[in-house]
């Protein structure tokens, strides 16, 4: 009977210190989660406009159907959610969501923008990422688009989409330099 009330009591032990651990490690997660930089998407071309020409960093323009188009999620999925991109799109692009839902309805000035922007840069399937930048003519008091490159999904080995889609980025990039 002693016997037994010791492994019953070094039982509880070692529950009680697997559940701890569990818990612990549940909230270091939690707490990278939050350090990890997050990206910040405008939905209006105006602010990202003047976030552009603060910060001298060009439009990121992701044209996509959010509510249908299973290449988007993909790219959201294999790029934008990793760290890398994450990284790179904070140092180096202002980031515009360009949506066309088949299901839900934008907001009518959002579904207007987006359909001159889809007007004016073409996309030929989805996702498209144009890459932009927009200045004030000062003569005609109208915005002039720069459009610098366009990319899609990348044609990469798994696992490598993050790094293949940055690399062909940095090559639009480069042209501005």
């Amino acid at each position: 009977a002693l016997n037994k009330k010791y492994i019953m009591k070094q039982f509880t032990i070692f529950t009680c210190a697997v559940l701890l651990f569990i818990g612990s490690t549940a909230f270091i997660n939690d707490t990278s989660k939050e350090i990890e930089a997050e990206l910040q998407w405008h939905e209006k071309l105006v602010e990202a406009q003047v976030i552009s020409k603060k910060t001298n960093k060009p439009i990121f323009a992701f044209f996509t159907g959010s509510d249908w188009c299973g290449w988007c999620h993909r790219l959201q999925a294999t790029v934008f959610a990793k760290p890398e991109f994450k990284q790179w799109a904070n140092e180096n692009v202002v980031l515009l969501e360009l949506d066309f839902p088949r299901r839900k309805k934008l907001p009518a000035d959002i579904a207007q923008q987006n359909n001159e922007l889809k007007a004016f840069f073409k996309p030929r399937g989805y996702p498209t990422i144009w890459i932009f930048t927009m200045n004030m003519n000062e003569e005609s008091k109208s915005y002039e688009i720069s459009a610098l490159g366009n990319l899609g999904y990348p044609s990469a080995p798994e696992g490598k989409e993050a790094a293949t889609f940055i690399g062909n980025a940095n090559k639009i990039l480069a042209k501005t330099d």
